[in-house]
């Protein structure tokens, strides 16, 4: 079941369904596994990275990703 619109505003998250080309998915596999991250953690990561280089994510910008990699 999806989280409701006011479990996203106390800081939990949402759950949606997105349709993706299989060579983008196979791609962000094969990144979340060299970087030690789930796909789900790879993805969220990349649309930070993406909506921060927009300048659309600004009160994001310093806050981490979920699942970094552990320091070696």
């Amino acid at each position: 079941m999806a989280a409701s619109p006011s479990d996203a505003s106390k800081g939990g998250r949402r759950a949606f369904l997105m349709r993706v080309r299989p060579e983008v998915l196979a791609a962000v596999e094969t990144l979340a596994a060299a970087e030690l991250r789930s796909v789900n953690a790879q993805v969220e990561m990349l649309l930070r990275e993406a909506l921060s280089r927009r300048g659309a994510l600004r009160a994001l910008d310093t806050a981490p990703a979920s699942e970094e990699p552990p320091s070696p």
